[in-house]
């Protein structure tokens, strides 16, 4: 079993517009609605990929049912922490020429004994996981150094994957995880500099490992991504599809790659399984995962090569 840990859960309203004028009157041409959070979005593209997921982490009382409804229609079983109030709405508007421009509400407010129960949550559920994957962000007034408490609730026997970035990410690497994954904006973010080539990027992965990460997955957007664990450095270079959104593609590459994890997968498979999720998800507009075909036939043409 896969256990994603969501901390903050959103609605997200996904808007097609064919360009975004600041200030002046936009029209839409389409609108979807999905009920997300990323380590819910990495629940569901397990599920998709036939593995078993169990969703975790905090939910609101007022339109929470909506959230139960996605992941029954997905068939991922869920324990929440259910807090009073209402689930963040995030906007995401795409234009013709797929840019994604993101307005991001904040998270609710979580009472203190919330906290404590998530955890002790986490700690049995993950007793049974093969796999425990937390990610995102933090609920409003929630201090970054809760993600250190979250994964030392992880049972041992699980292995740990993290996605998210900054001062979050390097107090759960004070735990110790087995996988993080950023992107290059966020591996910058966390490091406070840019980093302009391959060479550089490495020297950003070895980092994190050198804070208590066993492996990186270095996420390149549409260029593809680099996986090391500080011995061995692999890249992967994805595909050329039709971009329609990369709402979600991250996410998606999380749950190829804990699924090829749970498997007892090397390397290079774990990255090309990454890879080839990822792209299937920005094939397709204002969902928040892939179709398992999709990725199948893009898994089959991706090359790993070792550097």
């Amino acid at each position: 079993m896969i256990l994603t840990v969501c901390m903050s859960p959103s609605v997200d309203v996904t808007i097609e517009l064919d360009s975004l004028n600041v200030g002046k009157v936009n029209m839409v041409k389409s609108k979807t609605l999905s009920f997300t959070g990323k380590a819910l979005n990495v629940a569901i593209g397990v599920a998709r990929l036939g593995g078993e997921a169990h969703a975790t982490g905090f939910m609101y009382n007022e339109n929470g049912q909506m959230f139960i409804d996605a992941l029954d229609r997905e068939g991922v079983r869920f324990t929440f922490v259910w807090n009073s109030g209402r689930v963040r709405e995030n906007y995401k508007c795409i234009d013709k020429r797929s840019m994604l421009t993101e307005i991001n509400d904040v998270g609710g407010q979580v009472e203190g004994d919330k906290l404590v129960e998530l955890l002790h949550m986490i700690q049995t559920s993950s007793a049974s996981a093969d796999v425990t994957v937390i990610s995102g962000s933090l609920p409003r007034g929630v201090g970054d150094s809760y993600y250190r408490d979250l994964f030392r609730s992880v049972d041992p026997r699980s292995l740990r994957i993290v996605d998210t970035e900054g001062e979050r990410l390097l107090a759960a690497l004070e735990a110790g995880v087995d996988l993080v994954k950023p992107n290059l904006e966020e591996l910058e973010n966390t490091l406070g500099r840019k980093l302009k080539n391959r060479t550089e990027m490495l020297q950003g992965c070895h980092e994190l490992l050198d804070r208590g990460a066993k492996s990186v997955l270095l996420s390149l957007g549409g260029n593809g991504a680099i996986l090391t664990n500080g011995t061995k450095n692999f890249f992967c270079k994805s595909i050329n599809v039709a971009v329609n959104s990369t709402v979600g593609a991250g996410d998606a590459m999380v749950a190829a790659v804990a699924n090829m994890m749970q498997q007892g997968a090397d390397l290079p498979e774990i990255l090309r399984a990454g890879v080839a999720a990822g792209t299937a998800a920005v094939t397709t507009f204002g969902t928040i995962s892939f179709a398992r075909e999709k990725y199948e036939e893009i898994f089959g043409n991706l090359k790993v090569t070792e550097f």
